[in-house]
C-alpha cells in the first residue's frame, strides 16, 4: 500500500543570517510594531510596501522557499476563502466604506460586483497577508529559549516565558508524532487520502488524533515531573543561557521602529477616510 507522505514544519532554522544575529528583544519588538502598523492602516500603498519589505526580510533570513511553501499555499487559500465569505455576508461593504458605487456585474438581489467591493476585498486580504512574511521571519530567526529570555527581560514572569519556550519547542515534535502515527495507521490500512469519502477520512483522522493526544499528555507529564524535581519556580528570578546584550545594530533597529510607529500613528490620526481609494 502506498502511503501519503506529508512534510510540514515551522520552527527555528539557523542559517547564520544577519537577522539571526539580532537580539530576541529586537525581533519581538519588530514583530509587534509590524502588527500594530498593519492593524492601524487600510492604505493599500502602505500594505504593498509592507509585503515587499516582509518578503525581502524573509529572503534575507536565507530560509529556503520549500520550507514554507506549503504554509504559504495554505495561507493564500484560506485568505481567498475568507474574501468569498466576506462578500457573501456583506456584499455592499465596499460601497459603504468608499462612498460610491460602480457596478461591474449585477447579480441576484442585493448582490453585485462593484469596483469598490473588489478594492475593499483586495485591501483587506492583502492586509491580512502582510503579516505572513514577518511572522515567518520571527519564527525562523528566533530561538525559543532566546525568545523566552527576551520576554522575561521585557517584564514577563519567567514562568510564563518558559512556558512559551516549551510550547515553541514542542510544536515541531507534535508534528513529527502526527506524521509517524499517520504512517503507522496507513500501514494498517487506514485510508485518509482523497480516494476515501469525506466522512471516512474524518473518522480515520480521529484514529490518529487519539494516540497523538495521549502521547502528548504523557510527554507533558514527564516534562512537568522533571521540572518539579529540579525545583522550577521556587525562586523569583532565574538566569538565561541564551540571553544576549543589545548591540548597536539592535539599538538602531529599535530606534527605526519607534520612528515608523510614530509616523503610522500620525498618518492614521490625520487620515480623513479609513480606506485609501484612488477612484473616488
Amino acid at each position: 500500500m502506498k502511503t501519503n507522505k506529508i512534510k510540514f514544519g515551522i520552527s527555528y532554522v539557523n542559517t547564520g543570517s544577519p537577522l539571526h544575529a539580532l537580539n530576541g528583544i529586537t525581533k519581538f519588538l519588530l514583530f509587534m510594531a509590524w502588527v500594530t502598523v498593519v492593524l492601524m492602516t487600510f492604505d493599500l500603498r502602505i500594505i504593498l510596501v509592507l509585503i515587499l519589505i516582509g518578503f525581502g526580510l524573509l529572503r534575507l533570513s536565507r530560509v529556503p522557499f520549500p520550507v514554507y511553501k506549503t504554509l504559504m499555499t495554505g495561507t493564500v487559500t484560506v485568505l481567498l476563502m475568507n474574501a468569498v465569505f466576506m462578500f457573501a455576508i456583506a456584499p455592499q461593504q465596499g460601497t459603504e466604506y468608499m462612498g460610491s458605487q460602480t457596478v461591474l456585474l449585477p447579480l441576484a438581489g442585493n448582490y453585485s460586483i462593484t469596483t469598490e467591493t473588489l478594492f475593499y476585498l483586495l485591501t483587506v486580504t492583502l492586509k491580512y497577508f502582510s503579516m505572513f512574511p514577518i511572522a515567518l521571519v520571527f519564527v525562523f530567526t528566533t530561538h525559543p529559549t532566546e525568545f523566552s529570555a527576551s520576554l522575561n527581560r521585557l517584564g514577563v514572569p519567567y514562568r510564563i516565558a518558559y512556558a512559551v519556550s516549551l510550547t515553541l519547542r514542542y510544536l515541531p515534535e507534535v508534528t513529527k508524532d502526527f506524521i509517524n502515527i499517520m504512517h503507522a495507521q496507513q500501514a494498517r490500512g487506514v485510508d485518509i487520502s482523497k480516494n476515501a469519502p469525506v466522512f471516512t477520512r474524518i473518522k480515520n483522522v480521529a484514529k490518529i488524533l487519539g494516540p497523538l493526544i495521549f502521547s502528548s499528555l504523557d510527554r507533558a507529564d514527564v516534562i512537568s515531573n522533571a521540572m518539579t524535581l529540579r525545583g522550577f519556580g521556587r525562586n523569583k528570578q532565574r538566569s538565561w543561557y541564551s540571553q544576549k546584550p543589545l548591540t548597536k545594530q539592535d539599538m538602531a533597529v529599535i530606534a527605526l521602529l519607534f520612528v515608523v510607529l510614530a509616523a503610522s500613528f500620525a498618518n492614521r490620526y490625520q487620515a480623513e477616510q479609513l480606506f485609501w481609494y484612488p477612484f473616488s
